[in-house]
């Protein structure tokens, strides 16, 4: 099964620290929207719509945790399925709220995503909240489920049973003709899937539907301008918001930012380089070194090519789980201590950690049911993107990779072909639009030690939106995503962007 590194939001990542030790202590349509004509824009939809009043009621426990408490509730906001036909079928995008503590200070709705593609906000938002708890005395807290995912119509593509059979089955580094034809075929499969569960979604879950989703609930909520926090994946929605609806656009941050201007196989050349960036720098954290680690790991995963590990359980660790365990690790420094547990332990023949952090990446439950996270993203990136590099492509990219990453090369290469082989569905566009003339000052952090989403997508990011829009905030540090870290320079300069409007010179630089 093909598996792209998720972008996932650096709240999200932070959460999944305390699971993991929990765990280890227990042993396209692409619609009509147009830039600029603010609330102009809602005049091409029915009054059904743009005047309809969210019912806030208590919120259900999520899939995959707790319920949340009374201080937050539940909605669901109607928008067109197809933005061309806005008299249509709809569908339902499901929100959480928790409202403004100061209700006399209070600036109006923040709106987050916390990346993905495909991270539920509804049940992200919960889960992150203390991190955004001086931001809460002012702005009401929003979460979102954005379209094609979880509770707005969530793309389902495939039932757990085959998706384990697919991860225990599928090389995501072929090297062999039968591996090769097994992988494509993998991919094909997956989206005839989704095809066949999801059809009436998946052609209208591009992210400039979700942008327009997002300008809809803004008028819902009665917000004149959107305020926005996009992690990761969140960076690329809010880019294009800021394109198409650049007059709306108020107080926004934009975290761990994804490079606007990188296709398919842009997006893969910058993870290989962000992923073993990272792996780099947990080498010298260890005072091992890069070259020495780096032949470590490799004669590894070379081994379980050969052979997979066994575990405690009735499962195997193979080079492709020990890959995609590796690569969870480097989300966030928390994590690294991990990382060293899981090549000690493989290196002693067992691959109990990296198979329970590759499980984590991949959500996988206890009950041993997967969560459909994975479904979205695919759906949502193979709806943008034109994008279908072809096998010879891929392996053209090999020499190439291999210079850039001698650990994720072949999983990042491959990725470019398998991700959206024989999609069901045309993507949008190679690469999305971010150029926001008009637009107010946004803030593009970006930390130099980012995995998922390296540092050098910032400054592309805060470049393209245009002079005195994009506003550039630098973190020398470690991690995907800087603001909920523990760094108090980067803290203190987005709340006071966000609390105060105080807009930071371009360039400042935090470590």
């Amino acid at each position: 099964m093909s598996m792209r590194v998720r972008a996932g939001g650096a709240a999200v990542a932070a959460a999944l620290v305390v699971s993991l030790a929990a765990g280890c202590d227990s042993g396209g349509a692409t619609g009509s929207g147009t830039g600029g004509r603010s609330e102009g824009a809602m005049a091409s939809l029915p009054a059904a719509l743009t005047g309809q009043e969210p019912r806030w009621s208590a919120c259900e426990a999520p899939d995959d945790g707790e319920k949340p408490g009374p201080e937050w509730r539940c909605a669901s906001v109607r928008v067109p399925l197809d933005y061309t036909k806005p008299d249509g079928d709809t569908l339902s995008v499901a929100l959480i709220r928790k409202e403004a503590r100061d209700k006399d200070r209070r600036i109006g709705s923040l709106l987050f995503n916390f990346g993905g593609p495909g991270a539920s906000g509804v049940s992200a938002m919960p889960r992150a909240a203390q991190g955004f708890e001086k931001l809460g005395t002012r702005y009401d807290l929003v979460g979102f489920d954005p379209r094609g995912v979880g509770g707005s119509s969530g793309v389902v593509c495939r039932d757990s049973e085959e998706q384990a059979a697919a991860l225990a089955r599928i090389d995501l580094t072929p090297d062999t003709p039968a591996e090769e034809a097994a992988f494509l075929k993998d991919g094909a499969d997956f989206g005839a899937g989704c095809a066949e569960r999801s059809g009436k979604v998946i052609r209208h879950v591009t992210t400039s539907n979700t942008a327009r989703d997002l300008d809809l609930v803004r008028h819902v909520l009665g917000d004149r301008k959107l305020h926005y926090m996009g992690f990761s994946y969140g960076t690329q929605l809010g880019g294009t918001y800021a394109h198409l609806f650049p007059r709306n656009v108020g107080r926004t941050v934009l975290d761990a930012v994804v490079d606007p201007t990188a296709d398919a196989t842009g997006h893969a050349r910058h993870q290989a380089t962000g992923f073993q960036r990272a792996l780099n720098n947990y080498f010298a954290s260890t005072g091992e070194g890069a070259a020495a680690g780096n032949a470590r790991v490799t004669a590894l995963l070379k081994q379980l090519d050969r052979a997979p590990l066994p575990t405690g359980g009735d499962r195997e660790l193979t080079q492709s789980l020990a890959l995609t365990g590796i690569a969870q690790t480097l989300y966030s420094q928390q994590m690294w201590p991990y990382l060293t547990e899981g090549l000690q332990e493989a290196e002693a023949g067992k691959g109990d950690t990296l198979l329970r952090l590759a499980d984590m990446y991949n959500d996988r439950g206890e009950d041993g049911t997967y969560g459909t996270q994975a479904h979205a993203q695919r759906a949502i990136s193979c709806a943008d993107s034109s994008s279908r590099p072809t096998a010879a492509e891929a392996r053209a990219l090999l020499p190439e990779f291999r210079r850039i990453s001698p650990v994720f090369a072949e999983f990042m290469a491959w990725d470019t072909a398998g991700w959206c082989a024989d999609w069901p569905v045309e993507g949008e566009s190679a690469t999305p639009e971010a150029s926001a003339p008009g637009a107010g000052p946004i803030l593009v952090v970006g930390t130099t030690g980012d995995s998922a989403t390296p540092y050098e997508g910032a400054r592309k990011m805060a470049r393209e939106l245009g002079a005195g829009v994009g506003v550039l905030l630098t973190f020398k540090g470690e991690g995907h995503g800087a603001y909920t870290g523990d760094n108090r320079c980067v803290r203190d300069t987005v709340d006071a962007y966000l609390l105060d409007g105080k807009v930071p010179a371009d360039g400042t630089t935090c470590s």
